[in-house]
């Protein structure tokens, strides 16, 4: 599991630092996540394949998260691109994108499909084979989600030595990955877990971006592997936080506690603040596996 941050600050765009996006990569997925001014600029400094690119998961409709989506729809045009792309989103994004369209004459030539959202209780929007994305119902001050990207549970593995021991026909290989018991000539039955070893552990993102602290997200990102929540401010500006429905990074922290979370990633920092390894500083007096989102940075995991 891969995440690059194209840009993590609020409000403005700046020449040094750039509004929310980020791609994230799990299980040869790649999904962009929020999309503000700049971000194609951002996807081509980091070198990522704007074709790769056919889910776009958007919080809400303040301008640093969603004002570069249509430029990126039009650049995809002009690339000629033919994958169709799905952007879901809050209730209000097809009408606001289909008109820039429209007004600029600029209709895509490969199929674009939105997915609207209006749900109050966390919702699963997105499922493949191997992974499937949910809502994180936020409080901010327009309906905003954050979302939860979660690997599903692959295949068990073939203990070959066991397999080969009781001289399973190969025929049956797959039968056992699933979870199969299976039955020799002879009658016995030979159980699934003397023939396979555990798949490999599933991994899961919570992207949490923007909302005013709010533990009713607990249960939804609970044990995840890594959490990426909004730090707008620091501690002594938490009345400030409260007033813009925004978190400090003390209370992300709380929240990647109380949600016993692996780890924390910090972001959305607002651009008062000239040195933002305060904000890691205040969250590490409450939890202990702390990392800073930055623009161009990359985690893997």
């Amino acid at each position: 599991m891969n995440l690059t941050v194209l840009g993590c600050y609020a409000a403005t765009p700046r020449t040094i630092t750039n509004p929310t996006a980020q791609v994230l990569e799990i299980r040869n997925r790649l999904f962009l996540i929020d999309c503000g001014e700049g971000t194609q600029v951002q996807l081509r400094k980091n070198k990522i394949r704007f074709s790769k690119i056919n889910h776009i998961f958007i919080s809400h409709l303040h301008g640093d998260h969603f004002y570069g989506l249509v430029g990126l729809v039009s650049t995809f045009m002009l690339l000629n691109r033919t994958n169709d792309l799905h952007i879901y989103g809050p209730k209000g994004i097809e009408e606001v994108i289909k008109l820039q369209l429209k007004l600029s004459n600029s209709w895509t030539n490969y199929g674009l499909f939105f997915h609207e959202l209006n749900a109050d209780k966390s919702e699963i929007i997105y499922e493949d084979d191997k992974v499937f994305v949910k809502t994180i119902p936020l409080k901010h001050r327009v309906y905003t989600n954050g979302f939860l990207f979660q690997e599903k549970v692959g295949d068990r593995k073939l203990n070959l030595d066991a397999v080969q021991n009781f001289e399973i026909d190969s025929c049956y290989y797959q039968k056992i990955k699933n979870g199969r018991d299976i039955t020799l000539e002879d009658g016995r039955v030979i159980e699934n877990e003397k023939l396979t070893f555990d798949p490999i552990p599933t991994k899961s993102y919570a992207f949490c971006s923007d909302t005013v602290y709010n533990e009713d997200i607990i249960p939804i990102i609970e044990n995840a592997d890594v959490l990426y929540h909004e730090s707008t401010f620091l501690d002594s500006e938490e009345q400030l936080a409260h007033k813009t429905m925004h978190c400090t990074a003390k209370q992300a922290a709380k929240i990647a506690l109380k949600a016993n979370v692996k780890q924390l990633v910090l972001g959305h920092y607002s651009t008062r603040y000239d040195n933002i390894n305060l904000f890691r500083e205040e969250a590490l007096t409450i939890f202990p596996e702390v990392l800073l989102a930055d623009d161009g940075v990359s985690f893997e995991f």
